[in-house]
């Protein structure tokens, strides 16, 4: 689950922050990528070893059950996307009491999933979110019950993707790719389009085209492929991950030689969640080149920590599921959550 925008996200300069997983890291580079053909190198994963997967599944259910209750609501928020990323119900009640959170982007996410996992025991309670004081907050209540079959919640989305605060516009496109409503895509286009939309918001729009299926986004995407800013070539990595089409993988394959480590990483979590391993090296070289020992910073250590147990997840190789063990000891909070969310991951899909 992507994090909602705030008003504090919007005021960033561009391409000097990337968000994801509740972790934020400043990041600069430049580079051109020219496309080739590589459709043919594309691999299938083997399973995850599931003896290992099966020994840490229960480890992995208690960390999340945890730090849904922890004091840093950023870590709230990290919790409640994985239960939803990885459809954990039986740890639904605890989010669904997090509606009622303080923190506004605790109330979102909570809201966010009970759509994602279409929990209808909340049902109720999120329809009184539709009256939150916080308009984004409104507008994933919208889309959680949309989810559960409500016509007026996607009405409620698209007037906020048209509405004039590029804050809400943002998150609102983002939930509009998620509906997987096509009705969707002409507002969508506009708002990728329109003059008064922020860069964040093309960003956004491109990506929920992407989530939508339509493959006339292809190019958009990969402009921002080649642009300059690392954060639009995440975004275009994780669009073309959704757009998964065979052009959309031999982009991201030639995303595995960015000069920038943690762009080389998302891209190997997008082929593995498109059923290829041709990222496995770049993850496996985090540990067999001890990557991040050339970093310098706690956050830039723990970001990358992050980035490689969230690939481990999506790609699920027994070469790559063997470090989960390390990263649930991780002493982030951040890296132990995400290496559970691997963990949850692998168990889905062995």
């Amino acid at each position: 689950m992507k994090k909602m925008l705030t008003k504090t996200d919007s005021q960033k300069p561009r391409g000097r922050q990337i968000r994801g997983f509740g972790v934020y890291f400043l990041v600069s580079a430049s580079l051109i990528i020219f496309a080739f053909g590589c459709g043919d190198s594309l691999q299938k994963a083997p399973g995850p070893d599931t003896a290992l997967i099966a020994s840490l599944k229960e480890q992995a259910i208690q960390i999340v059950d945890q730090e849904l209750s922890h004091f840093d609501p950023r870590i709230r928020v990290a919790a409640i996307e994985v239960v939803a990323v990885t459809g954990q119900v039986e740890l639904m009640p605890k989010v669904q009491q997090l509606l009622k959170d303080n923190f506004v982007p605790v109330r979102f996410a909570a809201s966010v999933a009970v759509g994602d996992t279409k929990y209808r025991p909340a049902q109720s309670l999120v329809k009184q979110l539709l009256g939150d004081r916080n308009e984004s907050v409104k507008i994933a209540a919208a889309y959680a019950i949309t989810q559960l079959g409500s016509k007026e919640g996607f009405n409620v989305l698209r007037n906020a993707a048209a509405g004039a605060d590029n804050l809400v516009r943002a998150n609102a496109v983002w939930l509009l790719g998620k509906t997987g409503n096509m009705q969707a895509l002409e507002l969508l286009y506009w708002a990728l389009e329109a003059k008064d939309s922020d860069y964040r918001t093309r960003l956004q729009a491109a990506e929920a085209i992407a989530k939508l299926g339509d493959e006339r986004i292809y190019r958009k995407l990969w402009a921002m492929l080649i642009s300059a800013y690392a954060d639009d070539r995440v975004m275009g990595v994780r669009a073309m991950g959704a757009l998964g089409t065979e052009q959309a993988k031999n982009a991201l394959i030639t995303m595995l030689d960015d000069d920038l480590l943690e762009v080389r990483l998302v891209a190997a979590a997008q082929l593995g969640t498109l059923g290829s391993k041709d990222g496995e090296p770049e993850v496996l070289d985090v540990f067999t080149k001890n990557l991040t020992h050339a970093l310098d910073k706690m956050d830039d250590i723990e970001r990358v920590n992050v980035l490689t147990a969230l690939a481990i997840g999506q790609i699920g190789s027994p070469k790559l599921t063997k470090f989960l063990p390390r990263l649930l000891q991780n002493q982030s909070l951040f890296v132990r959550l995400a290496a559970a969310r691997a963990v949850l991951q692998c168990a889905m899909n062995k």
